[in-house]
C-alpha cells in the first residue's frame, strides 16, 4: 500500500494544525500509522490521495448510514447551495426538519437545532439545570458527550470519587458539579442519589455506549435510570448523537422502549453535514430563550444546506423497506466472523466493536483492560487488506446500507486471516 502522498501531506499539515489534525483520533498514533488523507468517497468505499481504495466502516463516524455521496442527499444540498449557503435567519426548512424529527422521536415535543453533538449536549444540560433549579449532573465513565468543560472528567478509585479534570485547561471548578457513575452499575447510581438526590439536575447517558467501544446497556439498566430520576425529580437525558436514527428510525429510545426527558441528536440527523439537535418535553424547552431564561444561540444553527441534507436523509430512511433489518443482518455476519476468529465482540444493531480482551466488556474499566497493541496490529492488518476501520480500540465499526455482499465477504476473509 502506497502512502507517500499522505505522508507528505501529514508532514505539511503538522506545520499548520496541532498534531496535523483537526480531531485527535485522526492522527492514528494509537495504531502506529500515519493518517490517510482521503480524496473522495462513494457508496461503501473511500479513496485516499495515493489512490488506495478501501471498504469503509468508519462512515464519517456514523452519519453515512446510507453510504457516501448518496445521490438524493447530495442533490438536496446542491440545490440548497444555489439559494445561499447561510442566512442567519429563519427559513421554512427548519420547520420541515423539526416535524420529521418529532414524528420519529415523540418524546421531543419541541427542539432546537444546533451545529454539533457537543453543542447539543452542552445545551441540553444547561436546560436541565435551568428547568430544575439544580446544579449537579450525573454522567458515566466511558460515555463521551462532547468536549465541553463540565463533561471532560474521569473516575478516581471509588464510585463517588470527586470528579477531576481529564485534560489541561479544564478547571476543577468546571467539573465540581459533575458526578461520576459506572455504566451498567445500578448501585453506583443509587449511591450518588442517596447522597446528592435533591441536588441532581439530570443523568446524561449514551443509551448504548459507543465511545468506549460498543457497550450495550444491561437488561433493565435504562429502565432503572428512568425510575430513579423520576423518583428524585431529576431529568433523564439520552445522548443519541450516535444511536439516533442508527439503532432504529426512532433511535435507542424506541429500540429499548424507554422515554427520556431530553434527547440529543447528531450525526445522521444532519445527513453528513454539521448539524445536531436537542429537544424534550414542552415545559422544559419553553425555559429556553426567547421564551425563558436559559440562553443558547448560534448564527449557523439551522443552516439551510445542513437542514436540506437532514430532511433528505430522514425521508430516505422512511422510504427504504427493511433498512434496519438489512443493516442488522450485515453486522451480524461480521460479528460471527469475529467470534469465529476468537475475538470478543459487542454488537448492537449496525454498531460493533471487537475488544482485545478475554473478558466481557460491560463498563469503562473492563474496556480499559484491552490489549491496544494487538488492536493496532488488527487495524493495520485490515488496512493492508483494503478495509478501513477506526484507528482506536475504543470506537465502533459502522455498517451502512451501501455495504454489498461482496464487501462483507471480503471483510470476513480479512478478519479470518488475522492471527
Amino acid at each position: 500500500m502506497k502512502t507517500e502522498i499522505s505522508e507528505e501531506l501529514y508532514e505539511k499539515a503538522q506545520r499548520f494544525m496541532p498534531g496535523g489534525v483537526n480531531s485527535p483520533v485522526r492522527a492514528c498514533k494509537a495504531v502506529g500509522t500515519v493518517p490517510l488523507f482521503i480524496d473522495r468517497a462513494k457508496g461503501s468505499h473511500i479513496w485516499d490521495e495515493d489512490g488506495n481504495e478501501f471498504i469503509d466502516y468508519v462512515c464519517s463516524w456514523g452519519p453515512n448510514i446510507l453510504g457516501h455521496s448518496f445521490e438524493p442527499i447530495t442533490a438536496a444540498v446542491k440545490s440548497s447551495c444555489d439559494k445561499g449557503l447561510t442566512f442567519g435567519a429563519c427559513h421554512k426548512g427548519e420547520i420541515e426538519l423539526a416535524e420529521l424529527i418529532l414524528k420519529h422521536f415523540p418524546s421531543m415535543e419541541m427542539l432546537r437545532l444546533v451545529n454539533s453533538g457537543t453543542e447539543a449536549v452542552m445545551s441540553a444540560i444547561r436546560s436541565a439545570r435551568g428547568f430544575t433549579g439544580r446544579e449537579k449532573i450525573v454522567k458515566f465513565e466511558g460515555c463521551y458527550h462532547g468536549h465541553s468543560d463540565g463533561l471532560l472528567v474521569k473516575a478516581g478509585s471509588g464510585l463517588m470519587t470527586q470528579a477531576i479534570p481529564s485534560g489541561a485547561g479544564v478547571t476543577e471548578g468546571c467539573v465540581k458539579d459533575t458526578l461520576l457513575a459506572v455504566f451498567n452499575s445500578e448501585a453506583s447510581v443509587e449511591e450518588l442519589f442517596e447522597k446528592y438526590g435533591g441536588e441532581i439536575a439530570c443523568v446524561v447517558v449514551e443509551p448504548c455506549a459507543a465511545n468506549m467501544g460498543v457497550v450495550p446497556p444491561k437488561q433493565g439498566f435504562l429502565k432503572f435510570l428512568r425510575e430513579i430520576t423520576k423518583k428524585h425529580g431529576a431529568l433523564l437525558i439520552f445522548d443519541e448523537v450516535i444511536t439516533g436514527f442508527r439503532l432504529s428510525i426512532g433511535g435507542a429510545q424506541s429500540f429499548y422502549g424507554i422515554t427520556p426527558d431530553i434527547t440529543t441528536l447528531g450525526k445522521i440527523v444532519g445527513g453528513g453535514m454539521p448539524l445536531a439537535a436537542y429537544g424534550g418535553r414542552r415545559e422544559i424547552m419553553e425555559c429556553i430563550a426567547p421564551l425563558g431564561s436559559v440562553y443558547q444561540a448560534g448564527t449557523l444553527s439551522g443552516n439551510p444546506c445542513a437542514v436540506a441534507a437532514g430532511i433528505a436523509m430522514i425521508k430516505q430512511l422512511e422510504s427504504i423497506p427493511d433498512l434496519y433489518k438489512s443493516l442488522d443482518s450485515k453486522a451480524k455476519l461480521l460479528e460471527t466472523a469475529m467470534k469465529n476468529a476468537g475475538l470478543n465482540v459487542n454488537r448492537c444493531g449496525s454498531l460493533l466493536t471487537a475488544f482485545f480482551t478475554d473478558k466481557s466488556v460491560e463498563s469503562y474499566d473492563e474496556a480499559r483492560c484491552c490489549d491496544t497493541e494487538k488492536y493496532a496490529r488488527f487495524y493495520r492488518h485490515l488496512l493492508n487488506s483494503g478495509i478501513y476501520t477506526a484507528p482506536s480500540q475504543f470506537e465502533a465499526m459502522f455498517v451502512s446500507f451501501a455495504h454489498t455482499d461482496e464487501d462483507i465477504e471480503r471483510t470476513i476473509e480479512a478478519i479470518s486471516s488475522f492471527s
